[in-house]
């Protein structure tokens, strides 16, 4: 997704909220194609693309779909030691969703509240408030005070 925006080229990243190998896709293709046809009609601005999450189906309609900024979430990695078939050792990546960041106007929220999120994103990672601080430094390459090279 990222790798065609940055060629600018308008992509999408549909993902479902289900992580079983039976999960249940039934649902989704009404707000697929409702989320293409509005980026194929209307665009994308330049280097721009968008990261859509459904919720599982389950048995409560979706309520909608909301334009919002991503979670500050992440993985916390954990490692299973496992054997195959064959006798040899391997390791399954798991773990657990850590979010702290599961405030309205997020897509977690959005999906908790059984909303299709849709959260447009751009490969710039700069902070610009950063930014502002940084340049209050001192780059200056001469040594503070009398400088010891210097000749008469």
């Amino acid at each position: 997704m990222f790798e065609a925006a940055i060629d600018k080229i308008p992509a999408i990243g549909f993902s479902l909220n289900d992580y079983k190998h039976s999960a249940d896709l039934s649902h989704t293709e009404k707000y697929i194609e409702i989320i293409a046809r509005n980026v194929l009609e209307k665009g994308l601005p330049k280097g721009v693309c968008l990261n859509v999450n459904i919720p599982a189906n389950s048995d409560k309609a979706i309520k909608g779909v909301k334009v919002c900024r991503q979670s500050m979430g992440s993985w916390v990695e954990e490692f299973d030691e496992r054997v195959d078939p064959r006798g040899r050792d391997y390791y399954w990546i798991t773990g657990v969703f850590s979010n702290p960041d599961n405030v309205e106007g997020t897509d977690t929220m959005a999906m908790e509240e059984n909303y299709v999120s849709v959260v447009p994103m751009k490969f710039d990672f700069t902070d610009y408030d950063a930014m502002k601080v940084v340049e209050g430094f001192d780059f200056s390459t001469e040594p503070k005070g009398e400088n010891p090279n210097k000749k008469d």
